[in-house]
């Protein structure tokens, strides 16, 4: 029985998002896409991505090299059979890695609730940025948006009440594709599909289950719960559970964060100061905004600047108050590199980070701000909302806005 998404009963595209606070976001072939970045001459063509030697494996094919059957974790000695004009790429991890990180903290960015499960796809929860972002739908369409945008690579999202079916509906949506599944449509949903959809159902328990007759979701779910447990112990309970779409596990972030931060690389050394406080006004901008994606605020700015020898600084400054304001954050961190020292060396890195973090909610600031300060807040938060909805070059501050010979092309 084939473990390949099917088409259900759910129409695809916008669906009622009322209770549906999950998202599954799972770019599409990540390997290959990226690759494919570097190499734009190959799109098109089927493209497998793997140690090219007799004893490798695939690790991700294009979709046109999936329409030859070749597939993750298959043999590359059969993968080169299926298709044999494919282009074999050998990997490249770091690249990734790199790629990944820009993409979790882009959806970071969105809400703090995100759970990593693989480099190429994470859970979020987004019950928290209904009011600052629209509903869950809105976001996710967003999210592809930016993706798309911004990293060149296209991914799919699911959008339910839970983890398993929000995953369920990402895969049904591949690629470049997105599936609300409503609160009220998930057992519509769940009972065409093949038993071996559900989690935890591998080959040998997908044939156990073919001889009792169980072949599909709804087949599953009308078995008598004790009958499942008396033949599959506790997974035959947890496979009851989840037939008629019960699944309350959370989405578990990565360890709280005692810090947030960002930094550029440049492209070519920079001893221009101007260049450089241009640059750490757009990453305070940034670490602002996903202190207030995040809930927090915090009361230590520091900044890294590295030499084109590759010899680093950080110098830090507590602040009285804790903040979320970028034009606090930048004034900070302007200061701390204008007594640096620095102001005419030659840049490689240069970052910025708030650190000793607290919930915004609870923090002294929100009651000792200035009307100044508040109407900053007031201005950053819309443009939180403006950037999300429309990209990050939507809206900036005027000193962002850099003449067409700029020397970072940033």
């Amino acid at each position: 029985m084939s473990r390949q998404p099917i088409r259900g009963s759910v129409p695809d595209g916008p669906a009622g998002d009322t209770g549906c606070p999950i998202l599954h976001v799972d770019m599409d072939a990540f390997y290959a896409s990226v690759e494919l970045l570097d190499r734009p001459e190959l799109r098109g063509a089927p493209v497998i991505v793997g140690s090219p030697g007799p004893r490798g494996v695939v690790l991700s094919a294009s979709y046109e090299a999936r329409r030859y059957g070749v597939r993750s974790a298959m043999p590359m000695t059969q993968a080169r059979r299926r298709c044999p004009a494919a282009v074999i790429i050998p990997p490249r991890h770091a690249k990734y890695a790199e790629v990944s990180r820009g993409i979790m903290e882009l959806l970071r960015d969105i809400t703090p609730l995100v759970e990593p499960i693989a480099l190429d796809e994470a859970f979020l929860d987004v019950g928290g940025a209904r009011r600052r972002l629209g509903p869950p739908a809105a976001i996710a369409r967003m999210i592809r948006e930016q993706v798309a945008g911004r990293f060149g690579i296209t991914c799919s999202v699911g959008v339910a009440n839970s983890k398993f079916v929000a995953k369920l509906a990402s895969r049904r949506c591949k690629p470049d594709g997105m599936l609300v599944v409503p609160a009220d449509k998930v057992i519509e949903f769940l009972h065409p599909l093949p038993v071996a959809e559900l989690w935890g159902v591998g080959e040998r328990t997908e044939q156990a289950l073919t001889r009792l007759g169980i072949r599909t979701v709804g087949d599953l779910a009308r078995v008598p719960v004790a009958t499942l447990r008396r033949e599959f112990g506790a997974l035959g309970e947890r496979l009851a559970e989840l037939a008629w779409g019960r699944d309350d596990r959370p989405v578990v972030p990565d360890a709280p964060d005692k810090s947030i931060g960002s930094e550029e690389t440049f492209s070519h050394d920079v001893d221009d100061p101007e260049t450089i406080k241009r640059e750490l006004l757009r990453l305070s901008e940034r670490v602002a905004a996903r202190l207030r994606a995040g809930g927090y605020v915090g009361r230590t700015v520091s900044v890294k600047l590295r030499r084109s020898d590759f010899t680093t600084i950080t110098r830090s400054r507590t602040l009285r108050e804790p903040t979320d304001v970028a034009r606090e954050i930048y004034g900070t961190a302007r200061g701390l590199y204008e007594s640096s020292g620095l102001e005419r060396a030659r840049l490689r890195l240069v970052g910025v980070r708030v650190e000793n973090l607290r919930p915004a909610a609870t923090a002294a600031h929100q009651l000792s701000l200035g009307e100044r300060e508040k109407g900053w807040r007031d201005v950053e938060r819309a443009m939180d909302r403006v950037i999300m909805r429309f990209g990050p070059g939507a809206v900036r501050p005027a000193s962002l806005v850099e003449p067409p010979h700029d020397e970072m092309g940033l």
